[in-house]
């Protein structure tokens, strides 16, 4: 990384309160002169040959975004407003992903945005290049504003479209649901601590996440980024997270900043159909109290979280302390979740960052879904009937700071020229996202060394601690005398491969009667049922039982045909029912994503088991469709209760 320094003579004034008093590392990929005073050196990011104030390392953070404020215009405002999308395009011949960076350039550039997502998943090292180079283009603006990189979690298993980020570097843990599973604050502080070392090696400086949600309707799609459905134990979990992604306690040059999601509610989706979905927009709360979802948050808040998302759910029949909170619009939209409740009472003073697309339209396609794979994304619950810039201006009144998923910062632009919106309230959202962006450092150094990441991202000693956390998420469900199973058996595999079972030093055997056990590895059941719908045909819903002829079903019945005792490891992304597999088979054991190295040591050494449930697994979906039907008169008692496992 080459530095370039141009020495001119300036004058800077400092405030009554000085916060650094030692000269910071400052780099430049783009020429970017520097200015000498005495042995002091600052950057002359809007080459002007002055130290202005928001350039002075030496002044406190606020002081420095209030200044840089005062420099910007009602565009570059607006564009600072958005957290867009870093667009990739793939080589036809290699099949590698890229930025695209002539579109990024013209957000850049034209529409003035310094906030993005990245979706890139790419070898460490060409990662941090690209994201320098990013970095090089904002660098050369008429400001230098930094970029803010976020991602949506990358360091688990398996990967939901619009929730995570599949990744083939980063280190793999189970999903939070099985830190949950755990449920070790110290555990979870130092996932979240190797995920930041890991994020910031190749230049990603905002996480969105973690998922303070309460996992409180069995059959929702989103569960497994969450704690579970423990509002004390979420608390506990979601402090420690936010202060590992964090750093500390307070943003600083090694911080992530965090955005705990989704502010407040979302985990009560009616009938389990997830809100990004035009016929999921309610969360239904039966005329409970909204309070055991806001709990989590609280250790977010005890963290000093740097961000707070609010979920696209329209609260149905909600109530805050006996209050009935009456306008029935998404999160997004709601003065009183985001002013009255987490500005006022739990004084929030950081940034809130819109969940994804609340702004766009949803059109017919968005609302019936397609037959032709047609694809059309809006998530306006509430407010469908206005228009993009009214729907804006609407967010924006309610607390909204950012707009998530949007690049359309003109709609900001007319909303104050149309007297929808003071430049003023526009003022207060733009301090406080560049308040964040001086707090980590990034205005002196917003670059990272590439050569370092490929040492850093995956590294063994990371990839240790997650096989740690995936065997010690492992749930002990039933054990008939079949755990450990030691070395020497033949086993029939399914759904395992067979080169890892060989190397852990078992025998594969090709069919069920030369088998001394079976080792079956399942997924909880779900339903296409909406195969018309972007986010529908990607997400698991529906029943959580398993119907006659789901296949991982038939492989145990089979087993137990032929008498041939099976462990069984299923994949708990959703609270399955068991009830037609328990009796089956001969130890079951719940995962939460777990590599088959790792399975089939604990299997074949383990002798104590310490993962617990993190959610209920109910005993029917009679049960789980007469959760709050106080007249119900069925078996309520779950198969196997929040907080089961056993230790041996």
């Amino acid at each position: 990384m080459m530095k370039k320094m141009v020495t001119l003579v300036g004058l800077a004034a400092l405030s009554a309160s000085v916060y650094a008093q030692n000269q910071p590392k400052l780099v430049t990929e783009s020429g970017v002169p520097i200015i000498k005073i005495g042995k002091l050196s600052f950057k002359d990011m809007n080459r002007d040959g002055r130290v202005n104030r928001y350039e002075d390392w030496r002044l406190q953070p606020e002081d420095r975004a209030r200044n840089l404020v005062t420099h910007m215009t009602l565009e570059e405002k607006a564009g600072v407003m958005m957290h867009g999308t870093l667009a990739t395009i793939t080589d036809a011949e290699t099949g590698n992903a890229a930025y695209d960076v002539d579109a990024i350039r013209d957000l850049i550039e034209t529409k003035k945005l310094n906030t993005f997502i990245t979706r890139l998943d790419a070898e460490p090292e060409a990662f941090a290049n690209a994201n320098n180079a990013l970095q090089k283009m904002a660098e050369e603006t008429r400001l230098g504003i930094p970029l803010s990189i976020s991602t949506d979690p990358r360091n688990s298993f398996l990967y939901t479209e619009g929730a995570t980020v599949q990744s083939d570097y980063f280190s793999k843990w189970p999903e939070a649901l099985g830190l949950g599973a755990i449920g070790d604050s110290k555990v979870v502080k130092n996932f979240a601590d190797i995920v930041r070392q890991e994020y910031r090696a190749v230049g990603i400086n905002t996480a969105l996440s973690p998922q303070a949600d309460l996992y409180s309707e069995p059959r929702w799609a989103r569960g497994s980024g969450t704690f579970g459905q423990d509002e004390n134990l979420a608390k506990t979990l979601v402090n420690a997270y936010v202060l590992g992604m964090q750093n500390g306690k307070n943003l600083n040059d090694g911080s992530v900043v965090t955005v705990v999601k989704h502010w407040v509610g979302y985990g009560e989706a009616e009938d389990g159909w997830d809100s990004h979905n035009a016929y999921g927009k309610y969360a239904d709360f039966f005329g409970k109290d909204i309070r055991p979802h806001i709990t989590p948050f609280i250790g977010a808040f005890d963290a000093n979280v740097a961000s707070v998302m609010p979920t696209y759910s329209i609260l149905k029949d909600a109530y805050y302390r006996g209050r009935l909170i009456e306008e029935q619009v998404g999160a997004g939209f709601s003065r009183f979740l985001l002013q009255d409740l987490l500005r006022k009472e739990y004084g929030f003073k950081g940034v809130i960052l819109s969940d994804w697309a609340i702004t766009n339209d949803c059109n017919d396609i968005c609302q019936n879904g397609s037959t032709d794979g047609s694809i059309a994304i809006g998530m306006p619950w509430g407010v469908e009937s206005l228009s993009k810039v009214d729907r804006t201006a609407k967010a924006v009144t309610a607390g909204v700071d950012q707009i998530g998923g949007s690049e359309e910062s003109e709609l900001l632009v007319e909303a104050v020229k149309t007297g929808k919106l003071s430049e003023r309230r526009l003022n207060e959202s733009v301090y406080r996202i560049l308040l964040q962006k001086f707090q980590v450092g990034l205005f002196e150094n917003p670059y990272v060394e590439a050569s370092e990441a490929p040492s850093i991202v995956g590294d063994a000693s990371h990839q240790r601690a997650a096989d740690a956390a995936q065997k010690d998420s492992l749930v002990l469900l039933k054990n008939a005398n079949l755990l450990p199973l030691g070395k020497s058996k033949k086993v029939y595999l399914y759904h395992v491969d067979a080169a890892a079972a060989r190397a852990a030093g078992l025998t594969v055997v090709d069919s069920l009667d030369e088998a001394d056990v079976a080792i079956i590895r399942a997924t909880a059941p779900y339903e296409l049922l909406h195969p018309g719908y972007f986010f529908g045909a990607r997400q698991h819903e529906g029943s959580l039982d398993y119907p006659d002829d789901n296949e991982d079903l038939m492989m145990v019945n089979e087993a137990s045909a032929k008498g041939v005792p099976s462990i069984v490891t299923v994949y708990l992304d959703r609270p399955a029912i068991l009830t037609k597999m328990q009796d089956k088979v001969g130890a079951l054991i719940g995962n939460f994503g777990v590599s088959d190295t790792v399975l089939l040591d604990t299997l074949i050494k383990s002798r104590k088991y310490t993962g617990k449930l993190p959610v209920d697994l109910p005993a029917s979906m009679e049960q789980v469709e007469n959760r709050e039907n106080a007249a119900y008169q069925g078996n309520r008692t779950p198969l196997y209760p929040v907080g089961y496992g056993l230790v041996k």
